[in-house]
């Protein structure tokens, strides 16, 4: 659990690693959210060529 600290006259709120990085998903998120949905495209297109085209 994170700690507050009264220093220099103020607050500080101290974390640990963990903690501080439990809020921070990362570029690799985005990355995966846009591969997947490409390849959902890509799918949704093939299935479309194969079934519903005239």
């Amino acid at each position: 659990m994170a700690k507050v600290e009264h220093a220099d006259g103020g607050r500080r709120i101290v974390e640990t690693p963990t903690e501080a990085r439990q809020a921070e998903p990362g570029p690799s998120v985005l990355a995966l959210l846009s591969i997947s949905t490409i390849a959902a495209g890509f799918v949704l297109a093939i299935i479309w060529f194969m079934f519903f085209r005239t």
